[in-house]
């Protein structure tokens, strides 16, 4: 890891979040940084401790002076989201994220960064390991599996946590500050299917979906950027439609909260159709990437001869397959109407899995509305059972309410306002922040979240201004120095 991280300023953020990225820390493996971070609290000699899903809690008291102050719980999450380039190659279970610096920009070399959450896991340890910075008493939240289920949250006790304010630092535009988000519900979808052999006189073809910019599925996803499984079934879908194609295979994306860059699919041809199936596929592709050469000029599809499969679909489920998958939808569902600019329902579909006799279709749905996001749930239910799939819902979390009284929220937008001669975007974010799950627990707790610059985050393009984190760092320092005090 580069040494020249550890000299950016501030220095006490920078330096704990080199520490926290040399600990590989996959969502649901989070073994290593769970230990990590309980040697930390114990180092410090502070209360420090694991609840029953194995969320950290370490606790410190206020500094002199601060006693009389509402007690706060500053909260990050401690997994990230692991992406990598396909010519990276690189093991999140075993490395640590290799770091350096590109102008203004903190980057990793050719992974996800970590900053999401870990600038802001990294700032709470700061806040803890300082000597002379003022605060009332703090309670730390580390929360596991966040990315991929928001299991810590989730599973947090009632009664636990004693802060009568609760602090988040997981957003990523530092002008502003959220005070409400989306809530979510996994869609699975999933089928067997007969495989036939190959057809005399068949030629194999391999057709590659990559270079699309990805990203966050809630953050990004109105940004008009690609989505490989839809392209991919756009270019499978025309193929089956005018030449007979059948497919052998597809693997298209990773992770649900990541909008897919990269899919492959194994097919065949007749032989007979070969020379105009692909001068049909490169109109196409021509055609897709005139589309998107605004939002996704790195967009790279191509078509090549490869070896025949063993086996391919059966053409009743093929069609049923491609029917379905162009049917679901995809991107936003419905703006708010009550916030201006703000999604308020959609959809990603996120992983596309055919191989071997079975399909797996893996979307998120997102909404601040819990009628909506069940609404656009059970159309993508509808669309993928009358294929014969058995649709499973999993994962369901709730949304967190704007609450535009909040006494923090003032607190935080006088500071802003003074620090920065201009007022902050009051916002709600239309990505999953954990707020919403622990105020079902915490129902009085009063929650704001706000957070440095990042940009591109779930995907290997992920980005942290350093300047905007000293922005936050003098941000954070001033609001733990004007805490209310206790009624």
């Amino acid at each position: 890891m580069s040494q020249e991280i550890r000299q950016l300023e501030p220095k006490a953020l920078w330096n704990k979040f080199a520490d926290l990225n040399a600990v590989p820390r996959p969502s649901k493996k989070e073994e290593r940084v769970i230990a990590f971070m309980k040697d930390f609290g114990t180092s410090l000699g502070l209360e420090t401790f694991e609840d029953e899903i194995r969320n950290v809690i370490i606790r410190k008291p206020a500094t002199p002076g601060m006693e009389n102050r509402k007690a706060i719980v500053m909260q990050g999450h401690l997994d990230m989201v692991h992406q990598k380039n396909n010519d990276t190659t690189f093991d999140f279970l075993t490395q640590g994220i290799d770091m350096f610096v590109d102008g203004d920009w903190v980057r990793a070399k050719g992974t996800t960064l970590g900053a999401d959450n870990g600038l802001g896991v990294a700032a709470i340890m700061a806040i803890l390991e300082s000597t002379d910075i003022p605060h009332p008493a703090i309670e730390a939240l580390f929360t596991i599996d966040e990315e991929t289920g928001m299991t810590g949250a989730l599973n947090l006790k009632g009664g636990l946590l004693q802060g009568e304010i609760l602090l988040n630092l997981d957003t990523e535009e530092d002008d502003e500050i959220d005070i409400g988000c989306a809530g979510g519900i996994d869609v699975t979808a999933t089928r067997s299917y007969k495989q036939e052999s190959i057809p005399e006189g068949s030629v194999g073809y391999t057709i590659t979906v990559k270079g699309l910019n990805g990203g966050h599925s809630g953050m990004d996803i109105n940004k008009g950027l690609g989505n490989a499984n839809k392209i991919m079934n756009r270019l499978l879908f025309d193929g089956f439609e005018n030449f007979g194609m059948q497919i052998a295979s597809i693997d298209g994306g990773s992770l649900r909260n990541a909008i897919p860059r990269e899919s492959t699919a194994q097919v065949i041809i007749a032989k007979m159709y070969d020379e105009a199936y692909v001068f049909d596929m490169q109109e196409l592709i021509n055609d897709i990437k005139k589309e998107y050469k605004t939002t996704e000029p790195n967009l790279q599809i191509s078509i090549t001869k490869s070896e025949l499969p063993n086996q391919v679909m059966d053409l009743g489920v093929q069609e049923g397959l491609l029917r379905a998958i162009y049917a679901a939808h995809n991107g936003v569902y419905r703006m708010s109407a009550d916030m201006a600019d703000l999604v308020e329902t959609s959809n990603n579909i996120a992983r596309v899995l055919v191989k071997d006799g079975n399909i797996s279709i893996q979307n998120l749905t997102r909404s601040s509305v819990e009628t909506s996001k069940m609404d656009l749930a059970n159309g993508l239910r509808s669309a993928y059972e009358l294929v014969g799939c058995e649709v499973e819902f999993g994962g369901s979390y709730p949304g967190w309410t704007p609450n535009v009284n909040s006494e923090i929220l003032d607190v935080l937008v006088s500071i802003y306002e003074k620090q920065n001669g201009q007022k902050p975007n009051v916002v709600a974010c239309h990505a999953g922040l954990e707020c919403g799950i622990l105020g079902t627990n915490y129902p009085n707790m009063d929650m704001i979240s706000f957070g440095p610059t990042i940009h591109g985050a779930h995907s290997p393009d992920e980005r942290a201004s350093i300047k905007s984190s000293q922005k936050f760092w003098t941000f954070l320092l001033e609001i733990l120095a004007s805490i209310p005090v206790k009624n």
